[in-house]
C-alpha cells in the first residue's frame, strides 16, 4: 500500500472507532464524491471532525470573520481540517501559543519575539487584499482568491511580521493552474492556447506569452521575477501543471513583503513528512524538491521556509510541561499517526 492508501485506511478506522460502528459496510452514510460514494468521506458536521477543544470555537470563528472552508471539509483525508487540528489550538490557548513561538524561533527566524495570533484562510484588507494586490477581484476568505490555510501573525525584534501557510495532507501537487483551460469560466474566456505555458523559461517570458492569468486580469507574475537560476532551471511555467498554490502565495507574500509594512514576510508550507510523492510534483517542471528548488526560481521579496507537520507535534511533545497536552496529542497521534 502506498501513503495515500495507508491514510484512507487510518482515517477510516479512527472514524469508526471514534463514533460510528459498521462505517465501512454501510455505504448509506458514506458522502459522495461527484456522485460516487466513498468509505473516507462523510456526512458529518465539521464540528465532528474537530480536535474537542475547537469543536465550538472554530465554527464561530468562521462564520464571525465570514470565512468559507474548504469545500472537502467533510473528507477524512481533508488538509483543511488536518491543518485546523494541528494549528488553530494555538489560537486562545497561551501555552501552547508560547510553545508555537520556540518552534517558529527554531524553523523561520529567532527574530521572532511573540505570536500573536493564528488566523484560518488568512486575506489582509485594503491595499495588501489579495484583490488589489493579486486582482482576485471575485473571491473571498476561503474561496476564490490566494487566502493561505493558516497564518501566523508575529511580532519580531524591529516590527511586524507575517507567516502565510499552505498545508498539504495527503495531495500528490500544488495543482495546475486555472487558466490552462480552453473552456471558458463565466465571463473569464478559457486560454485558446494552454500548451505555450509548457515552454521553458530559457525560450521565453512567461508574461509577454501573454499569461492567460494576466489576460484575466490577475497580477501573480508581478510579484514573482524569476531569478537567473529560474530562467537556466525552469521547464515549463512553475504554477502550470503542479506549482498553482505555490506561486499565488508567494507573489502575495512578495507582494505584501514589498509595501515594506512589514519586517518579516514568509511564504511556508507545512506537509506530511511520510508524503514523498508531493516534495517531487515539480520534477518536471525543473524543481526536483520542492522543498529545496522552489527559493532558487524567484527574486527574492518573501523567504520561503518549509516543515513537517511532525515537526511542531514533536516540539510540542518534547517541551510541553507535565503533560500539558498529552490528550490532544493523543487524538493527533490516534488520527494521523502523529
Amino acid at each position: 500500500m502506498n501513503f495515500l492508501d495507508d491514510e484512507k485506511k487510518r482515517q477510516i478506522n479512527w472514524w469508526t472507532y471514534s463514533s460510528q460502528t459498521n462505517w465501512i459496510s454501510d455505504k448509506n452514510k458514506w458522502g459522495k464524491y461527484k456522485n460516487v460514494s466513498y468509505a473516507h468521506i462523510t456526512q458529518a458536521n465539521l464540528s465532528d471532525l474537530l480536535w474537542k477543544d475547537i469543536q465550538i470555537e472554530l465554527p464561530n470563528y468562521l462564520k464571525n470573520n465570514k470565512i468559507n472552508p474548504h469545500s472537502g471539509v467533510r473528507d477524512l483525508l481533508s488538509s483543511w481540517v488536518a491543518a485546523a487540528n494541528v494549528y488553530f489550538p494555538a489560537r486562545s490557548n497561551n501555552s501552547l501559543k508560547t510553545l508555537l513561538l520556540g518552534f517558529l524561533q527554531s524553523k523561520v527566524s529567532r527574530d521572532i519575539v511573540e505570536v500573536v495570533n493564528v488566523e484560518l484562510e488568512y486575506a489582509l484588507d485594503g491595499d495588501l487584499s489579495p484583490k488589489k494586490l493579486l486582482g482576485e477581484m471575485d473571491g473571498g476568505r476561503g474561496v476564490g482568491q490566494t487566502s493561505p490555510d493558516v497564518a501566523f501573525i508575529v511580532k519580531t525584534k524591529q516590527g511586524k511580521g507575517l507567516i502565510l501557510i499552505e498545508c498539504k495532507y495527503t495531495e500528490h501537487s500544488f495543482y495546475g493552474c486555472s487558466a490552462r483551460s480552453k473552456k471558458d469560466k463565466g465571463k473569464r474566456k478559457g486560454n485558446p492556447n494552454p500548451e505555450k505555458c509548457l515552454r521553458a523559461a530559457a525560450t521565453c517570458d512567461y508574461k509577454i506569452l501573454p499569461c492567460h492569468q494576466i489576460v484575466w486580469g490577475r497580477k501573480y507574475l508581478d510579484y514573482f521575477e524569476l531569478s537567473s537560476a529560474g530562467i537556466t532551471k525552469l521547464k515549463r511555467c512553475p504554477a502550470a501543471t503542479a506549482g498553482y498554490q505555490l506561486l499565488r502565495q508567494q507573489a502575495l507574500a512578495n507582494g505584501i513583503k514589498a509595501s515594506g509594512k512589514y519586517d518579516l514576510v514568509v511564504s511556508s508550507v507545512s506537509f506530511d513528512q511520510r508524503n514523498s510523492i508531493i516534495r517531487r510534483c515539480l520534477k518536471s517542471t525543473g524543481i526536483p524538491d520542492f522543498t529545496t528548488g522552489w527559493s532558487d526560481i524567484y527574486q527574492h521579496g518573501a523567504d520561503f521556509v518549509t516543515w513537517h507537520h511532525q515537526d511542531w507535534i514533536q516540539y510540542v511533545r518534547d517541551s510541553q510541561k507535565n503533560g500539558e497536552f498529552d490528550d490532544w496529542l493523543k487524538y493527533l497521534n490516534d488520527r494521523y499517526g502523529y
